[in-house]
């Protein structure tokens, strides 16, 4: 609890103009998102694909209809040289109907004279020269058909336009449906992608509230072939991490019992000079003694706090008897409990001791005890405190239990204490000035 002294480390409060000069300068890179990465290759990938399939489709057909339109030229020059004859009068044969105007026609004499065309057909006939077969000029493609042996010739043509339109009509709808296969097979990729990457993302939530340290801690078995190794290395490192945390705990403990004893003994024996010394002697002798008193009180919240199994063994407290053991010379503690606590015992009062003792040093002659809500201790000293500014620094590296940045050992300690309850350690403003507060959460248990 405690004020703390208003000389506090540079690194806690930082000016606010700074934090955000630093933050402009080094903003904080996001690491790729593997999601997106698939997403975009997939993306890429169907449309890539799809345009090669398109310019494939696109080739294959124009090939295909341009052979299609001559068999279907061939035939028609054929029908006409059938319905025409091969010799007499010609004025006598009706002209075969030509309503849908996709070929044009010309009947052409040994002459090279156009005795009969269709509307579209051009006066001059299609080639220069009597020619059977498929022929090319400017506009039109020919295939041409002899009627006997006197050098008539049937033409039928279509324009050159005609065929390119009919081959990019064919074209663009291969080419549309080949994007199409592409665009559908992207956004099933995606589903895919999604379905698959779900167990990673369950994986992460049972890791947000995997507990490590919890004896037979385990994340159970994986949702797929390729978690199981993730899942054997988490498994592993916190059976490591719980082993080396049971051996901290372990060495804290015999360390704390091995300074117990000759702390009392010292404890003793500065009682003793001080009934035996002289008078200028005995407030140096005090002054001993109360740091020798301080230092034990720190043994035995480390005896209470690193016990083997860490967790705290909750019962009803009286919190005035609680207070009677953890008296401070020179501190009057004033204690208003309204409310029921259930809490351990040896760590509650490790942390209280903890905090009176700061208050002491820093200042305070008065702390006033209260229980504002259940399952919680609220601390306040007529000490000097400290301002707005160092006070949310303190609170934001207790939040973030970055205790190398808390000064002294009270709040660090009273901070781990909540934190075993399930709680927390918050420093409200206080309305009274000057004075320190401190709020110790024990969670509902």
């Amino acid at each position: 609890m405690s004020s703390t002294p208003t000389s506090t480390p540079t690194a806690l409060p930082v000016a606010p103009g700074f934090a955000a000069d630093a933050g402009a300068a080094a903003p904080a890179l996001r690491p790729p998102s593997i999601r997106r990465r698939l997403a975009r290759a997939m993306l890429v990938g169907s449309l890539v694909c799809g345009l090669a399939v398109a310019v494939a489709v696109w080739l294959a057909a124009i090939e295909e209809v341009d052979e299609l339109l001559d068999d279907t030229l061939r035939a028609s020059a054929e029908v006409m040289g059938t319905l025409l004859p091969a010799h007499g009068d010609l004025s006598i044969v009706a002209p075969p109907s030509n309503s849908d105007e996709r070929f044009a026609w010309q009947l052409v004499d040994e002459a090279q004279h156009v005795v009969m065309r269709s509307s579209r057909a051009p006066v001059e006939p299609f080639v220069k020269s009597a020619l059977a077969g498929f022929a090319d000029s400017a506009h039109w493609r020919v295939f041409g058909v002899a009627l006997g042996d006197r050098g008539r010739m049937v033409y039928v043509a279509q324009t050159r336009a005609e065929r390119a339109e009919a081959q990019f009509e064919v074209a663009i709808s291969s080419v549309l449906a080949a994007l199409a296969v592409g665009i559908l097979a992207y956004f099933w990729l995606s589903a895919l992608v999604r379905h698959e990457w779900a167990p990673v993302q369950r994986l992460s939530d049972r890791l947000a509230a995997h507990e490590p340290l919890a004896t037979g801690a385990t994340l159970g078995a994986a949702e797929r072939a390729e978690l199981e190794a993730v899942h054997r290395s988490i498994d592993q490192l916190g059976q490591r991490l719980a082993q080396r945390v049971a051996h901290e705990r372990a060495f804290s403990a015999q360390a704390a019992h091995a300074l117990r004893t000759p702390l009392a003994g010292i404890d003793a024996q500065l009682a003793v000079l001080l009934r035996e010394s002289p008078p200028e002697l005995r407030p140096r002798l005090q002054r001993a003694r109360e740091a020798a008193s301080r230092l034990q009180r720190v043994v035995v919240a480390l005896l209470a706090l690193f016990r083997s199994d860490g967790e705290p063994v909750r019962d009803s407290v009286d919190l005035a008897e609680l207070l009677e053991q953890c008296t401070v010379d020179h501190l009057q503690i004033d204690v208003q409990a309204t409310q029921v606590l259930r809490a351990d015992p040896d760590l509650l009062a490790a942390a209280l001791a903890n905090l009176l003792d700061n208050a002491q040093r820093h200042g305070a002659a008065r702390v006033s005890v209260s229980t504002p809500a259940p399952h919680t201790v609220r601390l306040h000293d007529d000490g000097p405190g400290v301002g707005a500014e160092q006070r949310h620094a303190l609170q934001a590296a207790l939040d973030a239990q970055a205790y190398d940045a808390v000064p002294g050992l009270g709040l660090t300690l009273a901070d781990l204490v909540a934190r075993a309850h399930g709680g927390r350690l918050s420093l409200p403003a206080t309305a009274q000035s000057p004075g320190f507060t401190v709020e110790l959460s024990l969670g509902a248990g």
